[in-house]
Formats: structure tokens, C-alpha cells, sequence
């Protein structure tokens, strides 16, 4: 054990020795933990789980993150180094937290927060995701936290609360290995000069002029092949709009209007119900259920049952969430979803997938700081592909 703490970077094997003696001592609640792409905070969070293991064996660890699809990529990641133990937990905050109220029909009507889970150590991932509601709903356990997340993205883009403003501790070395990967060097050019040229960085990692007519063509028949595990992110929301028209025309959907098979994105945190903005879905049925609104089932990442409700007709391809304009009080009946295949960045947080399509857009009134969160945010939810046109 000792060589391999050896072999990491010094920062890490600093940030491990705070962490076990911040546990060991409990005086903190929680603590926070800042790492860029590439500078390995998840194969810290492994090793810490080791380390704890080898002194407290009977330990309990719930391992989480605010989405289900980044919950399912921090749990193969902690496979892959075997540090999950077999009273672990790992999925998302709100299945560890929250337990269902269920009708005599058995649709979930409603949530509950948990009166008591046992595990002795809270370790959450994409911490910059969690809302000031959740967190003080974790805080309320005693159980102390380790909040992990990359300091680098963009804030959140609802409210004021930011866990990962200021982290207590920074990961800042970029692992030997992950140096060479081209999407980290993509990402280093991001945060640090907010600036990528045009070229090749790698196989399936490349920059092309967004309105060159060859480059218009590779971006269409990228469209074409958007699946599951890939992404497709804007700036602006007219964009986002064109591009979900675009991509269901290309996949044969001729309905203006969503159908069963729809991919689709939350846009309001509903507590009752168990959604939040930015989740993702699939609508499995839907019909109208009067001249506003539809009512829908929607198999959503990360709940093991499917939403079942009203969702808002006017939203769907509307250029502004609802949410945030004077008709609120339209839509309080019902949830705010829409069409998801391409989203803008800001509603990408805490999503990864092994492909990524992205339409660089800046809006005028971002400073040059944010234009490097927002360019860093996108780049930076790739896995595997990245094709970035602007």
C-alpha cells in the first residue's frame, strides 16, 4: 500500500493524509474536495475508502451523486479499483435519502426524507450539483460528508448556493497519464486560455470551423448517429431548439409535438416527486390531458420507478424555461419538461457521456472567466469522443 501512495502525486498523497485525519477526528461535518479534469479525484476517493477499510473494517461508506447517470460512472470507476465493500451503498442522493410515498396504486405520489440511514461516511461526487435543500437535508444525518467535484465547471445556475465555490482542499496535478489524453488537453486549453483551435487533437477529437460547408456536413452526419451515449451541446437556447427539431427529423419523428420514445430533460426541481432540473428521460407514453397540459409517463435516469404526471405543453420547444417567466403561475398544477437531445451547457452539469457534439456559442455579456467555465464545463463531458465545432 505504501508504494502505491508513493506512486500518486504529492498533492494527492497531502489531500489523503487531511482526509484521514479530518475523519478520524470529526471535528468538521464535512469537508469539501476540488479536483480539475484528469487530476484523479475519484482514484483518491478510492484509495481513502482502502485506507479507512484497513482501519475500520466494519465501516459503512455510501457512495453517491446528484444524477444517476454520473452515480453508475463513479460505481464502475470504485469496481475498477476495488474499493466498493460489500455494505457499501452507491447510487443517487435521493435514493439514499428519500423513500417514496406510494398511492393504492402503487404510482408514487409523493418523497420523504429517511428518518435514519446507516452508514458512517457520506462521500458525494459532482458535489457542485446539490442544492442548498438537499444539502441541509444530508447535513441533518450527523454523518460526516466528503464533497467532491471539479472547481473548474461553470456555478450552478439556479440560486446562490455553490458547495465547491471555495473547496478546502485542491487537487491541481494532472495524473502523468491522463496528461496525454487528448480531451484533458482539450480541457487545459479551455480553463486556462479559453481558447481551442481548429485541428486535431486525436482520434475522434477534433475542432472544425462551424460554418465551413464541409464541417456543416460531418456535424449532420454526426446528428444522425446521436444515441444514448452521446451528447449535444449550445449556448443558446434558439439553438438547442433547432438542434432537437433537426435531430428528431433525422431519426425519422415527424410529430412537432412529444411522443412515446421521446428523449426528454426535466426543467424545474419538483421535491414531492423526486425530479430535478437536468435530469434526463424517456417518455414511454403520453396523451393530452386538456388543452395545456399532457399527462406522461417518463422512465427518468436514476429513478428505479417512472414519473408519472402532468407535464406542461407550452414548454416544449419554448426558448425560455416557463419556470422563469410571469406565467409561473401557469404551470403549478403540473412538471416542466422538454424535448432533450441537445442541450445547452449549463443544464449538462454533472452529465458524461463517451461522446460529445458541441456548438461553441458565447453570449456577450460573459467575462472572459466565465467563457472559460462554460467552454471547460463542455469539453469536459466527453469521455472518450469530442467533436467541437466554432
Amino acid at each position: 500500500m505504501l508504494q502505491f501512495v508513493m506512486e500518486i502525486s504529492a498533492d494527492k498523497i497531502k489531500v489523503l493524509a487531511l482526509l484521514q485525519q479530518w475523519f478520524i477526528e470529526k471535528k468538521q461535518p464535512f469537508i469539501t474536495l476540488g479536483g480539475y479534469a484528469g487530476t484523479g479525484k475519484t482514484t483518491l476517493l478510492a484509495l481513502f475508502r482502502k485506507e479507512l477499510f484497513q482501519k475500520f473494517p466494519k465501516l459503512h461508506v455510501a457512495f453517491c451523486s446528484y444524477t444517476g447517470k454520473a452515480a453508475r460512472v463513479l460505481e464502475e470507476k470504485l469496481k475498477i479499483a476495488g474499493s466498493i465493500y460489500p455494505k457499501d451503498f452507491t447510487g443517487t442522493i435521493h435514493s439514499l435519502i428519500y423513500s417514496p410515498i406510494v398511492n393504492k396504486n402503487e404510482e408514487i405520489i409523493g418523497w420523504e426524507l429517511k428518518p435514519k440511514i446507516s452508514y458512517d461516511l457520506i462521500i458525494i461526487d459532482e458535489g457542485s450539483m446539490v442544492d442548498e435543500t438537499i444539502w441541509h437535508d444530508l447535513l441533518g444525518y450527523k454523518i460526516p460528508i466528503i464533497a467532491a467535484g471539479d472547481h473548474g465547471q461553470l456555478p450552478p445556475i439556479n440560486g446562490k448556493f455553490n458547495l465547491l465555490q471555495k473547496p478546502q482542499q485542491i487537487l491541481a496535478t494532472i495524473h502523468r497519464q491522463m496528461a496525454e489524453n487528448p480531451i484533458i488537453q482539450v480541457s487545459i486549453l479551455a480553463r486556462e486560455s479559453g481558447t481551442i483551435p481548429i485541428k486535431k487533437f486525436g482520434n475522434h477529437v477534433e475542432k472544425f470551423p462551424l460554418h465551413d460547408n464541409e464541417s456543416q456536413e460531418i456535424l449532420n452526419d454526426l446528428l444522425e448517429t446521436v444515441d444514448s451515449e452521446t451528447l449535444v451541446l449550445c449556448g443558446y437556447n434558439k439553438t438547442r431548439i433547432r438542434l432537437n427539431q433537426h435531430i428528431r427529423a433525422l431519426h425519422g419523428i415527424e410529430s412537432p409535438t412529444p411522443i412515446s420514445g421521446d428523449k426528454v430533460i426535466c426543467l424545474r426541481n419538483n421535491h414531492e416527486k423526486g425530479i430535478y432540473n437536468g435530469m434526463i428521460g424517456i417518455i414511454t407514453s403520453i396523451e393530452a390531458s386538456d388543452e395545456a397540459w399532457y399527462y406522461a409517463e417518463i422512465a427518468l435516469d436514476g429513478l428505479a420507478k417512472p414519473f408519472k404526471g402532468l407535464i406542461f405543453q407550452a414548454q416544449f420547444n419554448s426558448p425560455t424555461p416557463i419556470n422563469f417567466t410571469g406565467n409561473r403561475r401557469q404551470t403549478i398544477k403540473g412538471d416542466l419538461f422538454d424535448f432533450g437531445y441537445a442541450l445547452t451547457v449549463h443544464k449538462a452539469q454533472g452529465s458524461e457521456a463517451k461522446r460529445v457534439i458541441l456548438i461553441e456559442e458565447k453570449f456577450s455579456q460573459m467575462t472572459p472567466e466565465l467563457w472559460k467555465r462554460w467552454l471547460y464545463t463542455a469539453v469536459t463531458r466527453a469521455s472518450e469522443e469530442l467533436y467541437i465545432l466554432g
